[in-house]
């Protein structure tokens, strides 16, 4: 491995879900065959065509003793003995440079539902319930649960999100933003979910039964929780080592919401670039925890994609551990990573359960020569496994374990990333009106040909991204087609995503039965759908990642993109900030608390279009500005507080201005992001005065399109590089806060 790659070691395991309290009961079920699969427990199924569910037997009582949504109390469980049995002593580190980073699909969903069910029944609904419901508070909540100070992210890209928070964590340690992650998934089992897939008639009436009979997959719950560090960090502590994490793929299949592409060359291409990022060729890997859900397109698909890729291999074990622990969602891939982890620690193959043996024979018919492991587990040397997931919106990642470290691919921290293109959608305020909304009406897309038929289909929040992208795109000059669909990826923040319509599925659900969940409703409850809505409407088939991660996440979306492009996944990438504000999130809002004191909502949706030196040289692009430097730096509080926080503030201001390798006097101008709340005023103030002893120019885009969250930090650095391309300012910088203590800083060049 070259000296200047960090290399990323698995020290920790911890893990929850049906098939035990923690990660040695979970191993010794999967590994010995028993299902943890049930009928359901924590709401009646008897007017639904299906009973079965895989859930946690521990309360929320057992789980932790504090009061959170149940998603960050599995997280909680997992992450304590992951950290414990990393032996960490969290005493003598660095807490600052400890991430934590989770994937999740539905979120808060048991406070949504307990708020609304409340309402619904007229009692007093609990302002700690609104601040509970948002993906955005779960790693915040896991970290103030274990005092760490790292960088916090929440991936929200559905069942592809814990593997996808794996392989983020891995990226930021390799580009030295952290020296430990706490990383994996979680979800809770939830009527929203449940509602949803019976909606869809996606649910199995008996287990799931994945690569066999395919009717349909079993809901499940838990979370899976790695400790990924720096080799350097690991053998300074003596930790024990299970193993590598090479590298990962992730890709788009641009092609429908919620079934893969049949041809599986979405999957293919993420299989791909896990290989290639871990230095390893197909041929090397000895296990595949195959997605395996159990529904007959993606069991199709997948059997398509492996036996393409992999042909007629006996020796490639490939099995799928949801037969006995169901489909824990955002949680899965990272549940599937520790079995997967636990597998090469045993040189034991999980089995894929519930084959009779007229099944055994039609699975050799399917098969192609794999040598898929059914009913019993296999003994095998193991040294290089991979897992894989695959989700909603198209998504797919997959990740690559080892034994032994590889010489895998690195990350060019010097290569210059322009903005090359901008797409702005913000709000206005009629006269009266108490906020800013944006124009997404028909009309507006007719300019950009898009087809009633599939505006049909979209949310609110997916208009506002995909309108943003489109407008993003056009005014770089880029079409995308088949020679550059593979080179161009989308990073979408966001601090409450699609909301409205989560609550209004969840509503419909309390008010009309479980049995009467909406089937057009239901694809738009997962934050990523607005990302896969604008990669099938472009054709981008390449790196696409939501992030749920506060008011920030606008930023933080840039600095996503930037690292994908130097860790050259992609040419060219779209990163997006965007929320919506509906008469539901205004009352949220309200009822929790934040408005007044001046604080008047906004919403919209801003793009940017990041490229790599050498595509805007091929293209002939012009350049708004070149991102100069980056950071995000936290201090921990709980979820909603700002107040004690401003040191992560000027921390963030001064590793963004060390990143781009210039001194604070250099910046002229810095777009902040007063918004009336006095502590975050009084924070911004007194870290400008703090770092700019002779005072700067604040420039702020809340005067005239509102507190539009993500979408306002995202415009805050659109603004900054218009400004810069016509003005004779070198440098300037934009910053934003997320609730929970956690703020980013970018700094712009003049190109």
């Amino acid at each position: 491995m070259s000296d200047s790659i960090k290399r990323c070691v698995v020290t920790g395991l911890g893990l929850v879900c049906a098939l035990g309290d923690d990660a040695a009961s979970c191993a010794a079920s999967a590994f010995s065959g028993k299902s943890g699969i049930e009928d359901v427990k924590s709401f009646g199924t008897a007017t639904c065509y299906s009973h079965k569910g895989a859930e946690v037997a521990l309360t929320d009582e057992e789980l932790c003793s504090e009061k959170y949504d149940r998603t960050t109390l599995l997280c909680i469980k997992a992450a304590g003995e992951a950290l414990a049995d990393s032996g960490l002593d969290l005493e003598k580190e660095d807490r600052r440079k400890i991430g934590v980073i989770l994937g999740t699909c539905i979120g808060g969903a048991a406070s949504i539902d307990k708020y609304y069910t409340d309402s619904f029944e007229g009692k007093e609904t609990c302002k700690d319930d609104i601040l509970r419901m948002p993906a955005s508070a779960i790693a915040n909540n896991v970290a103030g649960h274990f005092g760490l100070d790292g960088i916090t992210a929440n991936i929200v890209n559905a069942c592809a999100a814990g593997t996808m928070s794996l392989a983020g964590a891995c990226d930021m340690i390799r580009s030295g933003k952290a020296d430990v992650f706490v990383a994996g998934g979680c979800d809770s089992f939830s009527s929203l979910a449940y509602a949803g897939f019976h909606a869809l008639h996606a649910l199995s009436e008996d287990a799931c039964s994945p690569f066999n009979h395919s009717n349909g997959i079993t809901i499940g719950e838990g979370s899976g929780v790695l400790i990924i560090e720096s080799y350097e960090h690991a053998v300074a502590r003596d930790a024990k080592i299970y193993c590598d994490v090479l590298g990962a793929g992730v890709s788009s299949d641009a092609y429908h919401i919620t079934a893969p592409r049949p041809d599986g060359e979405g999957q293919m291409s993420a299989i791909r670039r896990a290989a290639y990022n871990s230095g390893v060729d197909l041929s090397e890997i000895d296990y595949i925890n195959a997605h395996g859900t159990g529904t007959s397109k993606n069991d199709e698909a997948e059997f398509l994609s492996l036996k393409t890729l992999f042909g007629n291999r006996p020796e490639l074990a490939v099995s799928s551990t949801k037969s006995m622990n169901g489909h824990c969602l955002g949680a899965a891939g990272s549940i599937e990573a520790v079995l997967t982890i636990e597998a090469m620690k045993r040189g034991e193959v999980p089995p894929t359960i519930g084959y009779s043996a007229e099944d055994i024979e039609a699975l050799k018919e399917k098969s192609g020569g794999i040598g898929f492991v059914a009913n019993e587990k296999q003994a095998k040397e193991l040294n290089v496994c991979m897992s894989n997931s695959f989700a909603f919106g198209g998504n797919n990642a997959s990740i690559v374990f080892s034994k032994e470290p590889r010489d895998v691919k690195g990350i060019s921290n010097t290569a210059p990333i322009y903005i090359t293109g901008v797409g702005k959608v913000t709000g206005t305020k009629d006269e009266g009106a108490s906020d800013y909304r944006a124009d997404v009406s028909p009309e507006v897309f007719k300019k950009h040909e898009v087809k009633s038929a599939f505006l049909r289909k979209l949310d609110r929040f997916s208009d506002l991204v995909l309108l943003s992208g489109i407008e993003a795109l056009s005014d770089a000059g880029i079409k995308v087609d088949d020679t550059n669909a593979d080179d161009i990826g989308i990073v979408i923040g966001t601090s409450d995503g699609p909301i409205t319509e989560i609550v209004n599925f969840q509503k419909l659900v309390i008010e009309k039965g479980i049995e009467n969940g909406s089937a057009f409703m239901f694809p738009n409850t997962v934050y990523n759908a607005a990302g896969g809505y604008l990669s099938i409407f472009t054709g981008i088939r390449g790196y696409n990642i939501t992030i749920a991660n506060g008011f920030q996440a606008g930023l933080q979306s840039v600095m996503y993109a930037c690292d994908a492009i130097r860790r050259g996944d992609e040419n060219i990438m779209l990163a997006t900030g965007a929320d919506e504000l509906t008469d539901i999130e205004h009352d949220l809002y309200e009822n929790a608390g934040y408005l007044g004191d001046g604080v008047v909502l906004g919403e919209g949706a801003v793009t940017l279009i990041l490229e790599s030196a050498e595509s805007a040289a091929k293209r002939g692009s012009k350049k708004y500005a070149q991102i100069a430097g980056y950071a995000t730096a936290r201090h921990s509080v709980p979820y909603g507080i700002a107040g004690g926080t401003g040191e992560a503030l000027v921390r963030a201001i001064e590793e963004a201005i060390a990143d781009a390798g210039i001194s604070a006097e250099d910046i002229s101008v810095l777009y902040g992001f007063a918004n009336g709340l006095k502590p975050l005023d009084d924070i911004l103030g007194d870290a400008v005065s703090k770092i700019w002893k002779n005072g700067i120019e604040i420039r702020n885009v809340r005067e005239d399109s509102g507190e539009a969250r993500a979408a306002s930090a995202a415009l805050s650095l659109a603004r900054a590089a218009e400004d810069m391309k016509d003005s004779g300012s070198e440098y300037m910088m934009a910053v934003s806060f997320g609730a929970g203590g956690i703020y980013s800083a970018a700094v712009l060049k003049k190109a």
